[in-house]
């Protein structure tokens, strides 16, 4: 198992932008496809973004594409979210986790406690 932390998160105007941070410890971060999912209230978590270890594939969310980029530094067992032009609909608890593929956006890990985003109008 893989121990995962996010934090970053907070709260921003529409447009603003934010930085989310997952840290992962335990057994391996590597060699693993990593992604990041959201949880808005009374919503099911969705998969937004992922990224595989070599960092040449990454996937994002209709949703999202164009506004977030996602990263990751293999070194410090760190992945990334940069949040740029948020709108409301980006309000949500954000979660990180290993994946089997960025095709099979299934959790591989006990989920963290995820850090909360809000943006206001």
């Amino acid at each position: 198992q893989v121990q995962l932390v996010e934090s970053g998160g907070g709260l921003v105007q529409t447009g603003g932008s934010l930085r989310l941070s997952c840290v992962a410890s335990g057994r391996t971060f590597s060699p693993a496809t990593m992604g990041w999912f959201r949880q808005a209230p009374g919503k099911e978590r969705e998969f937004v973004a992922g990224i595989t270890w070599s960092r040449f594939s990454t996937y994002y969310a209709d949703s999202v594409k164009g506004r977030f980029t996602i990263s990751r530094d293999n070194a410090k067992n760190t992945m990334y979210l940069q949040m740029n032009s948020l709108k409301p609909d980006d309000t949500a608890v954000y979660y990180c986790n290993r994946i089997p593929h960025l095709s099979r956006p299934q959790a591989l890990d006990a989920w963290g406690q995820g850090t909360l985003v809000t943006v206001s109008s």
